[in-house]
């Protein structure tokens, strides 16, 4: 073996480590609690941080430093979700889609808290637990599997836990103490994720966006092993590793060239794209759909819709930074809006709108730059709209794997396809590099592109609030709120899903090109599968079949991070979400109109 190979081997080997170790705290805490734990790499990162913080900012030795962190801290952690989030879902019986939107919402929680807690910046200097032998990495890895694949087949926990994963109500029936397995779960997950965030730390980017997206990308690994078997995960992670460290080796020439470099270098993305779309380990159930009570939200008075209206005018009396920042939020909105068409109006799970909308925003720039392939430059009006007829067909890259998927395994697919998007084009320099964006002739100024914002909010508040009426309103509807019923009476199903998609795309398209002119730049990160996640539980927790949801989301998220330090609207969605199987969407709080139909 020479010596390149050996070390490319040898870099395989610690990054794959690291991934066994995600693949190991998820299938265990799967298998105890049922739940897909997206939550890991936000907790993997807050833990990095804690042991960043004691070691380096309050002088600890390291090994005290590193015991109270994952002996301590990060099986607190699981504790904490265990008692607070996932247990009380669990008592009042909450659907798995339910329970997936509360992992969300641990996620964003996370996430927002350290953004404001440590900041947005990305650190170097985080400590080295293990240094920099992989082979030690590998033993712990092969030690802590072998030790639960004991626990599991030799002792009571363990006979326990194999039971509830059989049959958690005849486990309880027999004496087993559901709930003392899933709390052990948490706490081993939780582990896993610390351990995972330590060693990764000084290797990546620490900050609070880069380290929990690289371990959400690596929940393939668990996925390929069917969320049940250990061994499988720990091959698999650790040949995906090695193979992506070998490519790095190639430098492939010609136009096609850094597409296949970028493949090569996020191997774990092409495996969870190739999981989530041909082999779902998870399958979707009778009671994956999100639920009506999760979607549907009152419909608002008019005197709450004209207040509305009024806060949405007030900025045209702004001036300077405040003007600038305001210019965001229609944009947002009318982002936002596509997941009232895929979530509130056809009960879809969709986790890539960040994708969409980021598309849309490319190909706007580039059709107005004239370096779109085969176009001839277009003035930037016409540039969005003929961007967003480009998008909109790609919606059914998840419209047609939602036709046999729900809940957890559609989350999966539209997951997978938003951080494919993400990683092989929008933060890729082939297609981005030296690419500007100008706003309309007309509207150049903050003032009058705010109005064309607005006039384009309105008619696409129009054309979701026409999804409500008529034979489309009542077929989606019932699409939503049973499936199965809507198919049995007739629905052709799989049409209106696809319909669903493809409204919604073109709708994140339309949001995504406004929200790029609006701030005069093509920003990758504004677009990166992490708003996704924070789009998606924002909407939610608001009522995703509420058309105010989209609007009041919109302003608190761009309101709420408007400060020097972001993470505040994060934060405060996270918890809500986390916290949605107790709290019922906040539109349905709102006086009402009265119900003229669907």
């Amino acid at each position: 073996m020479s010596s390149l190979t050996y070390q490319l081997v040898l870099a395989g080997l610690a990054v794959g480590s690291a991934a066994a170790l995600t693949g190991i705290g998820l299938v265990v805490t799967y298998r105890a609690t049922g739940v897909l734990n997206l939550a890991h790499g936000a907790v993997a990162m807050v833990c990095a941080y804690v042991l960043r913080q004691f070691a380096v900012e309050w002088d600890w030795p390291l090994w005290a430093a590193a015991c109270v962190t994952l002996l301590v801290v990060a099986p607190g952690i699981g504790l904490v979700l265990d008692r607070v989030v996932f247990r009380p879902a669990a008592v009042r019986g909450a659907d798995p889609a339910r329970t997936l939107v509360a992992a969300i919402g641990v996620f964003v929680l996370l996430v927002g808290g350290a953004a404001l807690v440590w900041g947005g910046g990305a650190r170097a200097d985080a400590p080295v637990l293990l240094g920099d032998d992989p082979w030690a990495q590998l033993a712990v890895v092969v030690a802590l599997a072998c030790a639960v694949g004991g626990a599991t087949r030799w002792t009571r926990l363990g006979r326990e836990l194999r039971a509830v994963v059989d049959n958690r109500e005849l486990a309880a029936l027999d004496g087993v103490d559901a709930n003392r397995v899933a709390a052990a779960g948490w706490v081993f997950g939780s582990f896993t994720a610390g351990l995972t965030g330590v060693l990764l730390a000084p290797y990546v980017r620490l900050d609070p966006y880069g380290l929990p997206l690289l371990v959400l990308e690596v929940i393939a690994v668990a996925v390929a092993a069917r969320m049940r078997s250990l061994p499988v995960a720990v091959v698999v992670a650790l040949a995906i590793g090695v193979g992506q460290a070998q490519l790095t080796r190639f430098h492939p020439s010609g136009w096609a060239g850094p597409l296949v470099q970028a493949v090569g270098a996020n191997l774990f993305v092409v495996a969870l794209l190739l999981v989530a779309l041909a082999a779902p380990a998870v399958r979707s159930g009778p009671r994956d759909a999100l639920a009506p009570d999760a979607t549907a939200g009152a419909r608002a008075a008019p005197g709450v819709w004209a207040v509305v209206a009024l806060l949405f005018l007030l900025p045209l009396g702004f001036a300077g930074v405040d003007l600038r920042t305001s210019v965001q939020v229609p944009a947002l909105a009318v982002i936002l809006l596509s997941l009232v068409v895929v979530t509130g109006r056809a009960g879809q799970i969709s986790l890539g709108q960040a994708a969409y909308a980021g598309l849309g925003a490319l190909f706007t720039a580039l059709l107005a730059a004239g370096r779109f392939p085969g176009a001839p430059r277009l003035p930037e009006l016409p540039a969005l709209l003929v961007a967003v007829g480009l998008v909109a067909p790609l919606g059914l890259v998840t419209g047609r794997p939602a036709i046999r998927r729900r809940g957890l395994a559609l989350a999966l697919v539209t997951l997978a396809v938003g951080v494919a998007v993400s990683r092989f084009v929008l933060a890729q320099p082939y297609a981005t590099a030296g690419l500007s964006v100008v706003r309309p002739a007309v509207f150049t100024t903050d003032r009058r592109y705010y109005l064309l914002e607005l006039v384009l909010l309105v008619a696409a508040l129009a054309a979701v609030a026409a999804l409500r009426r008529g034979r489309t309103g009542r077929a989606l509807a019932a699409m939503r709120d049973h499936e199965t019923g809507a198919a049995a009476a007739g629905v052709p199903v799989p049409s209106w899903k696809l319909l669903a998609f493809t409204a919604g795309a073109a709708l994140a398209a339309l949001g995504g090109g406004l929200l790029a002119m609006g701030v005069r730049a093509f920003d990758p990160a504004a677009f990166d599968p992490v708003r996704s996640l924070l789009w998606f539980a924002a909407v939610v927790v608001l009522g995703a079949d509420s058309l105010l949801a989209p609007l009041v989301a919109a302003a608190l998220l761009v309101g709420l991070d408007a400060g020097a330090r972001g993470g505040a609207a994060a934060a405060v969605i996270g918890l809500l979400a986390a916290l949605s199987a107790r709290v019922p969407p906040l539109a349905s709080l709102l006086p009402a109109a009265a119900d003229r139909g669907p």
